[in-house]
């Protein structure tokens, strides 16, 4: 592969990636995807790389995603447990983070509950010059920039699966449904989906999908003139479905929920949960994606969930392997230039 241009020491929000950036990542996502198809599936770019997992929240898919791309970049790999830390004697998140900088971190993956955490951690690094990395790994309601990624790649390999690539995605409906007012994945998707030229179409209870929701995405401060957001927010579930390509439902975060706002999860459902007879009215081929975990029967029906011709769940999975390696490539090396090695 050749070298490839990337001017981002962190990946805090796809607010900031242009449609050049998401194409660098596809096609990077690409190579590393034949890598991992090789009976050798490590590659020495980030030898002697030390890669930080931070995460102060539960993860079992992003964690472990991370540590083995990390892994099969040859880095070496330092896991964080909050409960066993000395964040439990007071230390601070931040004195946290220059712990580890201290061991020799080249990257840090931050996951936490606050929104936020991120930015501020990667803010005191660039502010003590240090040169290390910090991907968002999920922060509060804000953001979680490498689902989305790993979304994008999995939606131009259906495509495309030869040369998955973004142009593929012009002009395709995507609709995004549930509990889009708490999901940091659904505001990352905004960003990427429309950038690329998809149709992203809303819809989701009113208390889980406000008004206007959808204003704040209508124009990245890094846009070129000529590209258009197309995104549109619905109050009928039908609407939203109707002639969609892909459809992806959001899991109902009941954590974050600090009041009633669903009368029940039965009547969620059958409202706002696909099924099969609610899908028909999509496109004959539409594929259905989900962030995970899933609350089988409520978010989606465990048939359809389970229907190898419809989910694309388990391929989102393998997806995220290949796209963290790619931005933990692009991260670690952005400052020497390094090509992958294909072997």
């Amino acid at each position: 592969m050749a070298e490839t241009a990337w001017n981002h020491r962190h990946i805090l929000s796809l607010s900031r990636l242009t449609p050049t950036d998401y194409a660098t990542v596809v096609d990077t996502a690409v190579s590393f995807r034949d890598v991992l198809s090789r009976r050798n599936k490590k590659v020495p770019t980030l030898q002697g790389k030390v890669v930080t997992n931070l995460f102060f929240e539960p993860s079992t898919r992003t964690r472990s995603s991370f540590e083995l791309a990390a892994k099969r970049l040859s880095a070496d790999v330092l896991n964080f447990a909050p409960g066993s830390s000395s964040l439990t004697k007071g230390e601070t998140i931040l004195d946290t983070a220059k712990t580890y900088l201290a061991m020799g971190a080249d990257l840090m993956i931050i996951r936490h509950a606050a929104t936020g955490v991120p930015q501020a951690i990667a803010a005191e690094l660039d502010r003590l010059k240090t040169g290390v990395g910090v991907l968002n790994a999920g922060d509060g309601q804000h953001e979680h920039p490498s689902q989305a990624l790993l979304d994008l790649l999995t939606l131009c390999t259906v495509l495309n699966p030869e040369k998955p690539t973004i142009t593929t995605l012009q002009g395709k409906k995507i609709a995004i449904v549930g509990d889009i007012i708490h999901s940091r994945v659904a505001r990352s998707n905004l960003w990427s989906l429309a950038a690329c030229g998809a149709e992203v179409h809303l819809a989701g209870p009113p208390t889980l999908l406000p008004p206007g929701f959808v204003e704040a995405f209508q124009r990245s401060p890094v846009d070129p003139p000529e590209l258009t957001r197309k995104l549109v927010q619905h109050t009928d579930l039908e609407a939203a479905l109707v002639d969609a390509d892909f459809v992806m439902t959001l899991r109902l975060q009941r954590e974050r929920m600090s009041q009633h706002l669903l009368p029940s999860l039965r009547e969620y459902h059958q409202q706002f949960g696909l099924t099969h007879a609610r899908i028909e009215v999509c496109q004959p081929a539409v594929k259905i994606l989900h962030p995970a975990p899933v609350n089988r029967g409520v978010e989606i029906s465990s048939a359809l969930m389970d229907d190898p011709e419809r989910s694309l769940i388990s391929q989102q999975v393998t997806s995220g392997v290949a796209t963290r390696m790619a931005l933990l490539y692009l991260i670690g090396t952005r400052d020497r230039g390094a090509a992958i090695d294909a072997g």
